[in-house]
């Protein structure tokens, strides 16, 4: 998990300060398995996924795109756009800091900057765990994530209550 804890979201560019025109759907998409595809074909180059990543952006009208200085083209999301891939845990208690790993590799805390939140799923009444990676960009923790944030779970972060959830960044995140 080294990674995780080195920390820092890296190759991110300034696409919040670009406004330029839309130019429409080229048939790009991210799958729910986060599989990046391009008019339905699977993206193989690990590099030119995180190419795109770096240029992803979630607007106010709740579409997300790839944006650079001279365009804004349409990606398809069928749920996040980046997947929590591995978590580090240091400290405990309110000082318990989670760390998180993207699939594009992508690293950040989870606290005020980075929340935590966590979704119903289904009719099954699962759940499912998001973290802020950027902007409006989150990432939906795995199947394995998952399993090591419910290991981690307590009860009554505020000392008070029977609420179930997880301390990091001074912040308690409630699984609910």
């Amino acid at each position: 998990m080294r990674a995780a804890s080195e920390g820092g979201a890296h190759g991110a560019r300034p696409v919040e300060k670009w406004d330029p025109p839309y130019c429409g759907d080229i048939g790009m998409a991210i799958r729910r398995d986060g599989t990046w595809t391009y008019q339905g074909s699977p993206i193989g180059r690990m590099a030119l996924v995180k190419l795109f990543a770096s240029i992803l952006r979630k607007d106010d009208d709740g579409r997300t795109y790839l944006v650079t200085p001279a365009e804004k083209v349409d990606v398809a999301v069928e749920d996040a756009p980046f997947l929590a891939v591995e978590m580090a845990v240091s400290g405990e208690g309110r000082e318990q800091a989670l760390t998180f790993r993207t699939n594009v590799d992508d690293v950040v805390t989870a606290g005020p900057e980075h929340p935590l939140r966590f979704e119903v799923s289904g009719p099954d009444g699962g759940l499912k765990p998001y973290v802020l990676v950027r902007g409006r960009l989150e990432a939906l923790a795995t199947r394995a994530v998952y399993a090591e944030l419910v290991e981690l779970a307590e009860a009554g972060g505020d000392g008070a209550g029977d609420d179930v959830g997880v301390w990091s960044g001074g912040v308690w995140w409630g699984l609910e």
